[in-house]
């Protein structure tokens, strides 16, 4: 008995090391500091680079060997979800998505989120702009008709709306990310309800699904928080160990006939996501910092 408690205490010692490490790590990478991969990890991440680089040797030769004979080419798909699977991601989907017409509406932790969803439904997306230059993740996002905007672009709202009316007539679906940046996985910043735009009025036919995306445990490690660099952190995913869960609940889907204009739209959605993760977490959602200490956000330090 003595030596089986022993054991247990060692394991207990050796997890609580672990995540001391990794969230050092975090803290670092939320700062802007890069945060070297060991041996281990560098091995993890070359296997996953060199699968997802064999991934593209096959899917994108008959991407384009599809188009030649039909439109509307399943193989961008194919390859996010297979990329997704690659970097860790086991998706599991909750509700029924709608195929087209619809409006995706959902919160955002991770660049993982995009290859995840396109994978599940082949939906196009709006993006933050800094994610079109992470290598190799910024030109799958382009081949899934990714319409990527600047938050200070402000003179570029009218052309990025357009962009978004071409990408749902093609690719039948749209996912915006109304927080417009990355959280923690357990936070809920208020939507920008400016990407909503294309909703007034709403277009013929097309309908608004809320969707709920957790990380579980994990989410907090794998988000893409504050002055990190989007390399160290596709570095940083890539080269942990193991997979990780991703749970994407398709909630009720609304018209947004019924509602008078973007911000009542957006409201609407939020309160339906903030609800979802909320039951999900089994506890309030929290304020959102940038500072973190070890795993857990605090508040800033107020200014004497």
């Amino acid at each position: 008995m003595a030596s089986a408690s022993t054991a247990k205490d060692k394991d207990i010692a050796r997890a609580e090391r672990r995540l001391a490490k990794l969230s050092a790590r975090r803290l670092a990478a939320m700062h802007g500091e890069k945060t070297p991969l060991g041996p281990a990890e560098w091995v993890r991440f070359i296997l996953r680079t060199l699968g997802i680089l064999i991934g593209l040797l096959v899917s994108v030769p008959l991407h384009y060997l599809y188009r030649v004979f039909a439109y509307g080419s399943p193989f961008p798909m194919l390859f996010l979800r297979f990329t997704a699977w690659v970097v860790g991601a086991r998706v599991k989907i909750h509700g029924t998505p709608l195929r087209r017409d619809v409006f995706f509406i959902a919160n955002h932790v991770s660049w993982v989120d995009i290859l995840s969803l396109a994978g599940a439904t082949g939906t196009a997306f709006v993006a933050k702009y800094e994610l079109s230059q992470v290598p190799v993740i910024g030109w799958l996002c382009r081949l899934n008709r990714t319409v990527f905007v600047k938050r200070e672009n402000r003179m570029g709202v009218a052309e990025q709306i357009n962009a978004l009316k071409e990408a749902l007539a093609d690719n039948w679906s749209v996912t915006v990310f109304p927080e417009g940046t990355t959280t923690d996985g357990k936070s809920l910043l208020p939507f920008k309800s400016s990407m909503l735009s294309v909703l007034e009025p709403p277009p013929p036919g097309v309908l608004v699904q809320p969707v709920m995306l957790d990380y579980g445990p994990v989410s907090e490690f794998i988000g893409w928080i504050g002055e990190e660099g989007g390399l160290n952190n596709a570095m940083r995913i890539m080269g942990r160990r193991g997979s990780f869960p991703l749970h994407i609940t398709y909630l009720e889907p609304f018209s947004p006939e019924e509602y008078h204009g973007r911000k009542a739209i957006a409201a609407r959605a939020r309160g339906e996501i903030e609800a979802a993760l909320a039951a999900t977490l089994d506890e309030p959602l929290r304020d959102f910092r940038h500072t973190v200490a070890a795993i857990r956000y605090t508040a800033p330090a107020q200014a004497e």
